[in-house]
């Protein structure tokens, strides 16, 4: 079995808004991991396009991956993740990531600035699927 998939917020707003990127992880969505704060941005992006909250989270959670809770761990790498990548990545960026690392995980993303991190760990794999 190959590393876990854990997929940022953009990843899982390309395929809702079918925007560039989407078929890279269609796919990947059954057994792929989420942040709960993951989760959060994208039912927030959600309500801010105007979709109904009891529509747009049933969507969000009929997509087949696993939500990952926050844990405290997470909370931890998230925080420390500030100092290493300076203050441009949200919490839910870090959130993500923080998964990611503690799953040892490859991250599917929009966001070209990931792939070039600073002081992130050599054997975080990241997928910028647009």
């Amino acid at each position: 079995m190959g590393k876990p998939i854990v997929l940022d917020a953009s990843a899982v707003l390309a395929v809702l808004f079918n925007e560039p990127g989407a078929g890279k992880v269609i796919d990947l969505l059954p057994g792929s991991l989420v942040s709960t704060v993951s989760l959060a941005e994208t039912h927030s992006r959600l309500l801010m396009d105007g979709r109904p909250a009891a529509l747009a989270w049933d969507r969000v959670l009929s997509m087949g991956f696993e939500a990952v809770f926050f844990s405290n761990e997470h909370a931890r790498l998230a925080g420390e993740l500030i100092g290493k990548t300076g203050s441009g990545l949200s919490l839910g960026e870090r959130a993500c990531l923080a998964l990611a690392i503690e799953r040892n995980g490859t991250v599917y993303t929009t966001s070209r600035a990931w792939k070039n991190l600073p002081g992130m760990a050599a054997n975080l794999d990241v997928v910028v699927i647009a």
